[in-house]
């Protein structure tokens, strides 16, 4: 079963177009088959690349590693005005 991906969880990415190296970095936003990861942790020979990016990749499901969940919100019960 695969591991579903949430806002705040930081995953590594694999390398893809001009990028040499993995990367890591957090999940900013969730799509149906991909994910929107901010680009944290990268190899210095990638840091043009990175840059020409915007520190942002967009990456398949498939192809992001869970490394470390975000710690979970406690929902509060909204109350009546």
């Amino acid at each position: 079963m695969a591991v579903e991906l949430k806002i705040g969880d930081y995953v590594q990415g694999k390398k893809f177009a001009s990028l040499e190296h993995d990367f890591k970095g957090e999940i900013e936003k969730v799509y149906e088959n991909s994910v929107l990861i901010l680009i944290k942790d990268f190899t210095k020979s990638d840091e043009p690349i990175v840059n020409e990016y915007n520190h942002r990749a967009v990456v398949r499901k498939g192809d992001a590693k869970l490394i470390k969940a975000a710690p979970k919100t406690a929902k509060t019960p909204e109350t009546e005005a």
